[in-house]
């Protein structure tokens, strides 16, 4: 299956937005759909990487499950796993395991020096002049303040953890969001596991000459393993979008048309 999914809408929802989720996700019958198609070289051993080296990021080591199609790849960092998009240039989603020993760590000097992942092939992906004079930041999926070493640090600036991002939502609303779950994973008592990722229309715009598309809304998936709860925060990327009261789980399915927690029944966040 190669086109994109289409956001299913139902009233009231469809008369406030009407778009097409590119997510590049969906719930997968088997896992036999996971083929090599996923897989990319790590750039030290040369070898692949999968999410089954890192299912720590993921609830119950479960991620996300999705039919192989061409141009997705796994790639696994320090303290965050991506699945990345060949035809967007962009994570597909970007998933973290976090607790409040994690954010007490996360205290390190940030990194200034962004980078393409040369764990993807070139035609496959963001370079940096993609956003120089686009108009738009390069906006972490998985947040910088979020990482609790160096290396994470550094790691995080990887142009496969970015999508093109509106400049003031960037920071605006959007790192309000981050701070608020930072906040909230301090006094969670265990693991929290937070998915971010981007949604696309048909009529996405695209910078630069590679053509990375420009999503129209950012969702961020935030998962209380210890109370089995879950919320989640949907943004419009554009100028003078505030915070407002998170969504439930359902109505992010409802949107996107994904299970981005396979298997789980999760309770509604009031």
């Amino acid at each position: 299956m190669n086109q994109p999914f289409e956001m299913k809408q139902t009233a009231p929802w469809s008369r406030m937005l009407r778009l097409t989720a590119i997510l590049a996700l969906t719930v997968a019958s088997t896992a036999q759909a996971r083929l090599s198609v996923f897989e990319a070289l790590d750039s030290a051993s040369g070898h692949p990487t999968r999410f089954a080296q890192c299912p720590q990021f993921f609830a119950d080591g479960k991620p996300p499950v999705i039919p192989a199609r061409p141009k997705l790849r796994e790639l696994r960092y320090e303290a965050f796993a991506v699945l990345h998009s060949g035809e967007t240039k962009t994570p597909v989603y970007v998933a973290q395991r976090l607790n409040s020993r994690i954010i007490e760590d996360a205290d390190e000097k940030r990194a200034t020096k962004f980078f393409a992942d040369a764990r993807l092939p070139r035609g496959e992906r963001a370079e940096l002049e993609d956003y120089k004079r686009s108009g738009y930041s390069r906006g972490h999926m998985a947040p910088a303040g979020d990482m609790p070493t160096p290396t994470a640090m550094a790691q995080s600036f990887s142009l496969a953890n970015m999508v093109p991002q509106d400049i003031q939502h960037n920071g605006g609303a959007w790192a309000k969001i981050e701070q608020d779950t930072r906040r909230y994973i301090r006094r969670a008592k265990g693991d929290v596991f937070v998915i971010t990722g981007p949604v696309f229309t048909q009529e996405s715009l695209r910078i630069g000459d590679n053509g990375v598309r420009v999503p129209s809304h950012l969702f961020k998936l935030v998962y209380d393993q210890h109370d089995n709860r879950a919320w989640a925060h949907w943004q419009e990327n554009r100028e003078g979008e505030r915070v407002g009261r998170p969504i439930g789980y359902l109505e992010l399915v409802r949107r996107t048309g994904v299970e981005l927690l396979p298997g789980l029944a999760v309770s509604q966040r009031n």
